[in-house]
């Protein structure tokens, strides 16, 4: 006998990196867990509009502008669902009409929380780590850190030749351009960290051009990028250069003040870049930095 199947509109919220969650009571599928805001598809409606809906209803803000973040199947004892999930920055303008008990929780708690079980890819997703080597060597694999992820910069589109022979573990710490990832085969594509856009990259995209359901990351450098990345859709930005380097000798950096002053409006986990060490990740998490990344320093 089939079970029913089930039609949910998930919504992911965000403002400053951080993630707006709430709690289901006991009475309810799945209660006594946390939950993203959202609810079932009604007949007639799109799941968009169903998000849209369920976000003004639950949560007591109308937010129109709306990216896709995956399609998740899942199935529990008793019913299969289709989480259908967007995702949205919230305006500093809305935060103060969040109706309770909705929270605002880090990434990093995200991990901590007792979500359903269907809501753990999402959870893995939102989570970054917070060190990214940047690197043409692609055996810098072998050498990562904990809690550290590899910006393979190579300039070739061999990447099949140079990557089928990796192991999963390897391939869910590699970040990728987008000119290489797209020659890579669908099998190869699904494994990787996430792909990465330069800013020219990211000036050519239009609205719906994103891969979904495999995170992406910008490479951005002034407020109007940062906008740019946040309106696409994209999962996080690398936002350089923080300080002076040598490989970019003559470009004025940003300086932490004005690192801070982007960064603390930008609703993505943002990385800073540029001339930075691993031990700075204190310094640049004051400045409202999620992590941080490099290349000779790293």
């Amino acid at each position: 006998m089939s079970k029913p199947l089930i039609h949910v509109a998930i919504a992911l919220l965000f403002h400053q990196s951080k993630v707006l969650v709430g709690w289901r009571n006991a009475t309810q599928h799945q209660g006594n867990k946390y939950e993203f805001p959202g609810g079932k598809v009604d007949q007639g409606e799109t799941p968009e509009q169903a998000c849209r809906r369920e976000i003004f209803e639950e949560v007591g803000v109308g937010i129109q502008d709306w990216n896709i973040f995956d399609v998740v199947r899942h199935e529990y004892d008793d019913i299969e669902v289709h989480l259908h999930i967007f995702h949205a920055q919230v305006p500093t303008k809305y935060v103060k009409d969040i109706q309770q008990p909705w929270n605002w929780y880090s990434r990093e708690k995200l991990l901590e929380l007792n979500f359903p079980k269907a809501n753990q890819g999402i959870i893995q997703r939102l989570y970054w780590a917070h060190f990214i080597k940047i690197s043409e060597q692609l055996s810098e694999l072998d050498r990562l850190q904990a809690d550290s992820l590899l910006y393979w910069r190579a300039d070739h589109e061999q990447g099949n030749m140079f990557l089928a022979d990796l192991e999963n573990i390897q391939l869910n710490r590699l970040i990728l351009n987008v000119d290489i990832w797209k020659t890579l085969d669908i099998s190869l594509q699904k494994k990787v960290a996430a792909v990465h856009y330069k800013q020219s990259q990211l000036f050519a995209l239009q609205k719906g051009d994103l891969p979904v359901a495999i995170r992406t990351i910008a490479a951005c450098h002034d407020a109007v990028s940062l906008q740019r990345a946040e309106q696409l859709g994209f999962d996080a930005v690398l936002l350089s250069p923080v300080q002076n380097t040598e490989t970019h000798q003559g470009v004025e950096p940003l300086g932490w003040d004005q690192f801070n002053d982007l960064a603390k409006q930008c609703s993505l986990p943002v990385f800073a870049l540029g001339g930075l060490k691993p031990d700075d990740l204190g310094i640049a998490q004051q400045h409202h930095a999620y992590g941080v990344a490099g290349i000779r320093n790293f």
